[in-house]
């Protein structure tokens, strides 16, 4: 399975999502804001990284514009995670550098899918 990263500053969030993913085979990495995201990507080289865009210290969409810079995470696939879901959202974490975006609530179904997807991963039986 894959190796990810899961910037997320809601407790509530990265411990349902960490604890759901690992159980389906994925190691997760966890940062807390848009800053240690960063740090964390570089250190843990993760194969997909999962990004809030409303973050502490450093925004989601900044930090992936950041992480953009650096030719080492070009093809790496960046989720927003996000609870604005209005029109035009979709468009500005594609204009940030995602490669693919996730409104909240999670729909883990779905996210799983778009993993899975971004990594050419297959789903880990129950």
């Amino acid at each position: 399975m894959a190796r990810l990263l899961l910037v997320e500053d809601h407790e509530e969030i990265w411990d349902f999502l960490s604890r759901r993913l690992r159980r389906k085979g994925h190691e997760v990495a966890l940062a807390f804001d848009g800053r240690a995201g960063l740090e964390k990507a570089r250190a843990e080289r993760p194969e997909l990284i999962l990004m809030d865009v409303n973050l502490p210290v450093l925004d989601g969409y900044s930090a992936v514009r950041e992480l953009r810079q650096d030719p080492s995470f070009a093809d790496v696939p960046v989720i927003a995670l996000t609870a604005h879901a209005m029109a035009g959202d979709r468009d500005k974490a594609i204009e940030a550098g995602c490669t693919d975006y996730h409104p909240k609530p999670i729909d883990f179904s779905l996210l799983l899918k778009q993993i899975n997807a971004a990594t050419g991963t297959e789903e880990a039986l129950p």
